[in-house]
């Protein structure tokens, strides 16, 4: 529906050419180039200026967050890509450890999930804006990061999105569990009313295409920048492949999110086709 582009300069991550390792999982400062004491209102400033002086655009940071690591993760580790593509990703698990459908976090998984919220409760005492808005996938890796990461930094309560969700099919790790499980589990979550209680686009034979995550990235985007218009700061926890749906409606390359990473933010705009190009820079 519209169009989104980001933005260079605020990050370390906006830099084509930067070495996603030499950056890290959880950068300091999520990868702000401001290392100033007042960054971040001085990032604050800037949002409020470009949204006050721009006709039929709109500046928002998107953190992107992906999951830490689950079963299904050390199961890949544990297999290496080809068997686990060909062989262990359609299992449920082996002798050690189930991984489908839809896995829990390792330690290694909470671990990560619990260096970001350090991160989070560090950057607060620079006073980074809490996130206006939270969405999160409806997979459980996903839900149990989202509660960590912001456990004692922000009481909102996220939304969960099927739209935000990995990509699916084929691999058991990507079928979700019902909605009723989601509600009983997670109660401290807001569950869209478009999340039907059996998962319904999960197939054994067929995996959705990376055309398609895109579209259902830009979709959610559609629907922050359509609904969530006094929200400025926006926080979504998602998957690798959903993340690079993201930057992809960007106009970005992949970037190598590893588990537990959070160094996929974005300063995002937009603009209604035909009109003015939207932008938006990434974190």
């Amino acid at each position: 529906m519209f169009s989104y582009q980001a933005v260079p300069g605020y990050f370390a991550q906006d830099d084509l050419g930067v070495n996603p390792v030499a950056i890290g999982p959880v950068p300091a400062r999520f990868g702000l180039l401001d290392a100033s004491e007042a960054r971040w209102i001085n990032l604050i400033a800037k949002l409020r200026e470009l949204n006050a002086n721009t006709d039929n655009v709109s500046y928002k940071l998107i953190f992107l967050g992906r999951h830490g690591q689950g079963f299904h993760n050390l199961a890949i580790e544990k297999y290496g890509d080809d068997a686990w593509e060909h062989y262990w990703s359609r299992l449920n698990g082996d002798a050690e450890s189930t991984w489908g459908p839809d896995p829990e976090l390792t330690a290694l998984g909470i671990e990560q999930a619990a260096s970001v919220n350090e991160v989070w409760k560090a950057e607060l005492r620079a006073n980074i804006p809490l996130p206006d808005r939270m969405y999160c996938s409806p997979m459980t890796r996903a839900l149990h990061t989202n509660a960590i990461t912001f456990a004692g930094v922000s009481s909102s309560r996220a939304m969960v999105l099927e739209n935000c969700r990995e990509i699916y099919g084929v691999l058991t790790c990507d079928k979700r569990r019902t909605r009723t499980y989601i509600r009983d589990t997670f109660p401290q979550f807001d569950i869209d009313g478009g999340l039907a209680e059996e998962d319904e686009l999960w197939e054994a034979e067929s995996r959705e295409t990376l055309k398609h995550a895109t579209a259902r990235a830009s979709a959610v985007l559609d629907r922050i920048f359509l609904h969530d218009t006094g929200a400025v700061f926006i926080s979504i926890t998602a998957h690798a492949g959903i993340i690079y749906g993201f930057l992809r409606a960007l106009g970005r390359p992949y970037y190598p999110l590893p588990t537990g990473g959070t160094t996929d933010s974005v300063l995002c705009t937009w603009a209604p086709p035909n009109q003015r190009q939207g932008y938006c820079p990434l974190l």
